[in-house]
């Protein structure tokens, strides 16, 4: 069969990322931002990808799929594309900041700097600065401090007269890490990795130093937790002592200055346990572009996107209940075109409505502050019953989901934590309402989190219902959580691990069948994700019978298209944009009465076998008509599509048509909408 491999595919999917860093018509501060982006994601590649690939490697070498070599081949293969993509990056910054220089505003480092900036920036090292530098002498003697991930480092080599000395300088977080200097009509930039090279002698005066000097490297550790054993702890405690020991992981990369004396980047590989050439990236002068997604905009909006603030859902302009419209029709939220305080309004609605006994919600991923826990409360402060179910092996949001767990514990909520080996994905509200007498649902099904700050930048849906057959269904996907996994049948809702799967297969199969027919067959597919062999196989098998597939995959794709007598009837594109595509919706034609499904879940085995994800059929006819408008939009773009190919090469897609923008032509679709209703 033929296959993409997943982590190259996965590769190839953040050099689109760099792409939109590279990309002329993109505004300045937004591709230093696609920079951080992109250095941000390969830091969790690492942690949990590399680090996985390397525990297959020490356990057995053997073949990965969709690769033509063992695990250790592959693991050589990625270090070669992640080190071309290094070349890309330096290109692509040097690239920004000689476009910046053309508008006057220069990066600058320590050696560049007039006596006048010099000034401000002695009253800024010695008033503030210097009181949050803690350097740490580095000898063979004392274990060399446990390193923190997404921390940068300045390695430091000391030569005085007697001696050579290192030490260790972590760069502090306290201040942000951009130093504007105004000189006249020019501005210029320096990095606070710089201004600590400016006053490297003061720092370290006591050594009386002939000459010092610093280079910049980061570390990344495994992040993956491992559970304990322990039958005396609950799933929370083994949570909360599992996300402490995952600052203690093994070391998967180190990512240094390559200017870096060969000394003192021996000195830190021996004390860090790692060898040069297989845990290590040699790079440029600055790490952790991760914070170049704050970099200043200098008050100039021409370096920003455009504002495009969220418009109101036509249905809820002018509402006095959101819950009443609701209970007349079927509403879609497309976020982050459409605003995600309709969920919040909804629950506060929900929490002064004496009709309304009791809210059930899942909860993946939230807000720091949010928006959504803090209605939640006033649900409970007014009595409601509130049952929240949170899965706090949320990857890097573990730490925010026990606190806002206890915190709603306290109150008085009843909060059901997510099962050890089965991840609760699903993006699921419920209110129970009591209206003259008879038991009334206002269902949410979602494809995104309840995460106010996310919602502005990813784009998803939300189905607000109160169809009876698949609120009751959600009901009992609530009761199967609360009731360890009671079954129940499922004929609107897609529910993994326990009908997903067969569902899928049975509506693909159906389009085989129409196309052997000689009957129209059309499968229109959107996801973050494709990585599953059995539904690859299947749409191989759905192609080869005629049935034509159109695929939308921001991320990885496994599954190869246009290859000849195999895949010709598929074609896939990927959409990098300045919104995160992370829709996820089906369409199938079914014999000219097409059905259409919105789901959390994507085409991977962790979702259709290892969580619980829900995706539900879509009834509505002006809302299918709106998810066909949707697809249609961004299957046309003619701006940021780029074709998936087993290449990599992220060509881009239609470009020889007249430009679409599909990101802004759909935000301009739904001002219109509130428009229309506004007149």
């Amino acid at each position: 069969m033929n296959l993409i491999n997943r982590e190259l595919s996965w590769l190839s999917f953040n050099e689109r990322v760099l792409q939109e860093a590279m990309d002329p018509s993109v505004p300045l501060t937004e591709r230093m931002r696609f920079l951080g982006i992109y250095s941000n994601n390969l830091d969790e590649f690492f942690r949990v990808r590399v680090a996985n690939l390397k525990r297959v490697i020490e356990v057995k070498n053997e073949k990965v799929f969709g690769f033509k070599g063992t695990a250790e081949d592959l693991y050589v293969e990625i270090r070669k594309v992640v080190l071309k993509q290094q070349q890309l990056f330096e290109h692509a910054y040097e690239g920004i900041k000689a476009e910046f220089q053309k508008n006057d505003i220069h990066i600058i480092d320590e050696t560049a700097c007039s006596d006048q900036e010099l000034k401000e920036l002695d009253e800024f090292f010695n008033e503030k600065l210097k009181h949050a530098i803690f350097p740490i002498l580095l000898d063979k003697k004392r274990p060399l401090p446990k390193l923190r991930d997404y921390a940068i480092y300045l390695g430091v080599k000391i030569v005085s007269k007697s001696k050579i000395r290192y030490a260790l300088i972590q760069i502090p977080t306290d201040y942000s890490r951009f130093f504007i200097l105004r000189k006249g009509e020019q501005t210029n930039v320096i990095l606070l990795d710089d201004i600590i090279r400016l006053y490297l002698n003061d720092i370290f005066t006591v050594y009386q130093a002939n000459h010092v000097e610093a280079y910049t490297f980061k570390f990344t550790r495994d992040a993956e937790l491992d559970l304990d054993d322990d039958l005396s702890l609950s799933f929370f405690e083994k949570i909360e002592k599992s996300v402490k020991q995952r600052k203690k992981g093994q070391p998967v990369r180190f990512v240094y200055d390559a200017q870096m004396p060969n000394d003192l980047l021996q000195f830190l590989l021996q004390q860090l346990n790692l060898k040069k050439g297989v845990n290590t990236i040699p790079g440029g002068r600055y790490h952790n572009f991760k914070d170049f997604m704050r970099f200043p905009d200098f008050g100039n909006p021409n370096y920003r996107f455009a504002p495009q603030a969220p418009s109101p859902h036509p249905a809820f302009i002018n509402c006095n209940s959101l819950i009443s419209k609701i209970i007349a029709q079927d509403v879609l939220l497309h976020f982050p075109y459409q605003q995600f305080d309709h969920i919040v309004d909804l629950l506060r609605e929900a929490s002064l409505d004496a009709k309304v006994k009791e809210i059930k919600i899942n909860i993946y991923r939230v807000a720091k502050n949010s928006e959504v826990m803090n209605a939640l409360l006033a649900c409970i402060f007014n009595g409601k019953q509130v049952t929240v179910v949170f899965e706090l092996q949320a990857r890097f949001d573990e730490e925010n989901n026990l606190w806002w767990s206890n915190r709603l514990k306290d109150y008085g909520a009843n909060v059901i934590y997510g099962l050890q080996n089965l991840k609760v994905h699903s993006k699921l509200l419920q209110i129970r309402r009591i209206s003259e007498g008879k038991i009334q649902y206002i269902t949410y099904i979602g494809t995104g989190n309840f995460n106010e700050s996310t919602s502005t930048i990813y784009t998803d849906l939300g189905l607000l219902t109160t169809d009876k057959e698949i609120s009751l269904e959600v009901s009992r996907v609530f009761g199967m959580l609360e009731n360890n996994l009671e079954r129940h049948a499922f004929r609107n809702l897609l529910v993994s691990p326990f009908n997903t799967r067969r569902k899928l297969m049975a509506l693909i199969e159906r389009e085989i069948k129409f196309a052997k027919a000689k009957k129209p067959a059309h499968i229109k597919l959107k996801f973050n994700n494709l990585t599953d062999i059995k539904l690859i196989d299947k749409l191989y098998a759905a192609s080869k019978a005629g049935v034509k597939i159109e695929l939308i995959i921001r991320g990885i794709c496994c599954l190869q298209p246009g290859v000849k007598g195999l895949s010709d009837n598929i074609t896939a594109i990927s959409i990098v944009d300045r919104y995160l595509e992370h829709a996820r919706f089906l369409i199938f034609s079914n014999n000219g009465q097409p059905e259409y499904f919105i789901s959390s879940a994507d085409w991977m085995e962790r979702n259709l076998d290892q969580r619980i994800e829900v995706g539900t059929l879509i009834k509505d006819q002006r809302i299918q008509q709106e998810i066909d408008l949707i697809f249609d939009y961004q299957l046309k773009g003619s701006v940021k599509a780029r074709s998936i190919s087993a290449n990599y090469k992220n060509a881009y897609s239609k470009r020889n048509l007249p430009p679409f923008h599909a990101q802004q032509e759909l935000h301009a679709h739904y001002l219109r909408l509130s428009e229309e209703v506004t007149k």
